[in-house]
């Protein structure tokens, strides 16, 4: 099978890269090796995902990346230098490959970030990701799994989330367009028979996690005893999701839209087991061996309160079964963090 994976060399991405690639597909990736994180960790990722030696000597982003592609290019692998925003330039994709599923992980992430560059994640995550689904109206590519997020659910009073439960009320930008992605795909399932599942993922982590994101800073902070943000008084909590379960999921999904049709479903890929920040704190701590100097403040507009997933419909559907406790979990990539930190 032929997969195209938007944002292929991100953290999600380059596993599932790495998965498909081992599982014997072909892989196109589509990455525009946005600034939102230094773009060497994305060459990084790639060469981790494709099976290449890390040892990459960097100069300039323009031509590392043009390297990467030479060094990376192979029968069942392909690397575009892409922005999703430019239709024309995806449109050269789908003429040159025989797509059978797109896979859209490819976004303007962060929660925070949305709320200061509304207009920016408006651009990225809904007009990227309407040109997507208008070229596989054009070329007949009528498979899609989509990157959700469990952001849409908001301060949801009632847990844990159920995807049946009504998300009309976001509270940051970067969740409103992840909400409004799932309603277009609607659109475009109901309009051209597009069959779609959309993933709402829920606070992944794990080797190769993004350095902006909680768990990768906090354990960056600790080990080089600097202090840690501390939002809050601590209960704030989240249902954190090991990458490879996640993988799990999507591959799952892959499958089942392969093998039905019509397909247009929503489903939360979570561990369904919630974590407070104080209890995330101290077992990264307990990995690091060290203890966090808490810089404490209030609040930060956007955050939720909690996040807990209700996986029952993923277990039913895609026979979805997260296997990885979250203190494992921590202990593997603390591991992965202190090999890559020397």
């Amino acid at each position: 099978m032929i997969y195209l994976v938007t944002g292929g060399s991100g953290f999600i991405g380059s596993h599932l890269v790495e998965r498909l690639l081992k599982n014997g597909h072909s892989v196109i990736n589509v990455d525009n090796f946005d600034s939102f994180y230094n773009y060497q960790i994305k060459i990084k990722n790639t060469l981790e995902a494709v099976g290449k030696s890390t040892d990459f000597t960097f100069e300039d982003k323009e031509a590392d990346i043009q390297k990467l592609i030479f060094m990376t290019d192979s029968a069942n692998y392909q690397l575009y230098y892409q922005d999703i925003r430019d239709i024309e330039g995806l449109r050269k994709v789908f003429e040159r490959h025989q797509i059978d599923v797109v896979i859209h992980l490819a976004a303007l992430a962060g929660v925070r970030p949305s709320i200061e560059r509304p207009l920016e994640y408006e651009e990225v995550n809904i007009k990227g990701t309407l040109n997507l689904w208008e070229l596989c109206r054009d070329f007949k590519v009528g498979k899609c799994v989509v990157a959700s997020s469990s952001s849409v659910y908001g301060n949801n009073k009632k847990v844990p989330f159920s995807e049946a439960d009504i998300v009309d009320e976001p509270i940051s930008p970067y969740a409103a367009t992840k909400r409004s992605g799932e309603i277009l795909g609607h659109v475009y399932h109901h309009l051209y028979g597009i069959d779609m599942v959309h993933l709402r993922f829920f606070t992944v982590y794990g080797p190769r996690q993004r350095p902006d994101l909680a768990i990768h800073k906090f354990t960056k902070l600790i080990s080089a005893k600097q202090g840690i943000p501390f939002y809050g008084d601590g209960s704030t909590a989240r249902d954190y999701t090991y990458i490879d379960d996640v993988i799990d999921g999507i591959v799952k999904s892959i499958m089942y839209i392969q093998q039905h049709k019509p397909v247009y479903e929503i489903i939360n890929l979570g561990e369904n087991q919630v974590v407070t920040l104080q209890e995330m704190v101290l077992a990264i701590e307990e990995n690091l061996q060290q203890t966090a100097i808490k810089n404490k403040l209030p609040m930060q507009p956007g955050d939720v309160q909690l996040t807990h997933a209700d996986i029952t419909k993923a277990r039913t559907l895609i026979g979805y079964a997260p296997a990885t406790d979250f203190h494992f979990g921590i202990k593997k990539f603390v591991e992965w963090f202190l090999r890559n930190a020397t």
